[in-house]
């Protein structure tokens, strides 16, 4: 399915709450004078125009990065994720939104590879543009990433974050990503594997988190951000959430600060909310 074009919801409520935690995931990575990989298996445009173009037809960004752009009482992390968007904005105008990739690509040692796939054509060739000039550094491939991912795990310096994000367009992706995590752990059992979710009332979803705090790693980390309660007719996408295998040690404490800072401030209706799990030894 080749429908979903992310720039419809760059930088809304989700992108905030994922970019923010990749962010945190690369930095602790970084604290390392030791290489290591950024690994994208749906990597999308990397970069979203928000005055022009499909950002504009709902302006999700307004309920996400908008609200952030000009406070002055942000989080440590909240900021320090701000500041990377703002890099990216250096008039100060909230015109463009860095995609995943992109956020790497700031926040890494130049030295620091990062590996992407994408499938969708023509944001493909986006992102081959938005990252030209990059040499060796960004390899692109036009592919499904749930399959790509199993040609290049284990990455050479045997550490790296591994961001799986699919749509969840085809229901089949969320038993997607419970078999690229089993595949990966076993070919890479120390990597730091991030999976971004949509929180909605399918049980698809409500099966595929009690099977990934199954999976065999050392520890895992669930992080929701409900931004209103659930519909009464049970469709639409209520919150998202980062499910983290291998988190470090440092993310419950600043994800303890960072998650009811964002419910207050990114929260549509009284019913906005979080949950912080932990599992294994964190």
């Amino acid at each position: 399915m080749l429908s979903y074009r992310h720039a419809f919801h760059a930088g809304n409520h989700a992108d905030v709450l994922k970019h923010l935690i990749e962010i945190e995931l690369l930095n602790y990575l970084g604290q390392k004078d030791k290489p290591y990989w950024y690994i994208d298996t749906h990597a999308g445009a990397g970069a979203y125009s928000l005055v022009e173009g499909y950002a504009t037809k709902n302006a999700e960004f307004e309920s996400g990065i908008a609200r952030l752009w000009q406070r002055d009482d942000l989080p440590e992390a909240v900021r320090g994720y701000v500041e990377v968007v703002k890099r990216m904005n250096p008039d100060g105008e909230l015109k463009f939104y860095p995609g995943s990739p992109w956020c790497a690509a700031d926040v890494m040692p130049e030295s620091d590879k990062l590996r992407l796939f994408e499938l969708h054509p023509t944001d493909a060739q986006l992102l081959q543009q938005n990252f030209e000039g990059s040499g060796r550094r960004v390899q692109i491939q036009q592919a499904n990433g749930f399959e790509g991912i199993k040609a290049i795990l284990p990455p050479p310096p045997r550490r790296a974050l591994v961001l799986i994000d699919p749509p969840y367009e085809d229901k089949r992706d969320y038993q997607n990503v419970n078999t690229a995590l089993k595949e990966g752990l076993k070919r890479f059992a120390t990597g730091v594997y991030a999976v971004w979710y949509p929180c909605l009332q399918r049980a698809e979803m409500k099966e595929m988190i009690p099977a990934l705090k199954k999976l065999p790693a050392k520890n895992w980390l669930r992080a929701e951000l409900h931004v209103q309660g659930p519909s009464a007719d049970g469709f639409g996408m209520h919150g998202s959430g980062m499910f983290i295998l291998n988190a470090p040690w440092t993310l419950p404490k600043t994800l303890n600060e960072v998650l009811p800072y964002l419910a207050q401030h990114l929260g549509q209706d009284a019913k906005a909310s979080f949950i912080l799990e932990t599992g294994g030894d964190l």
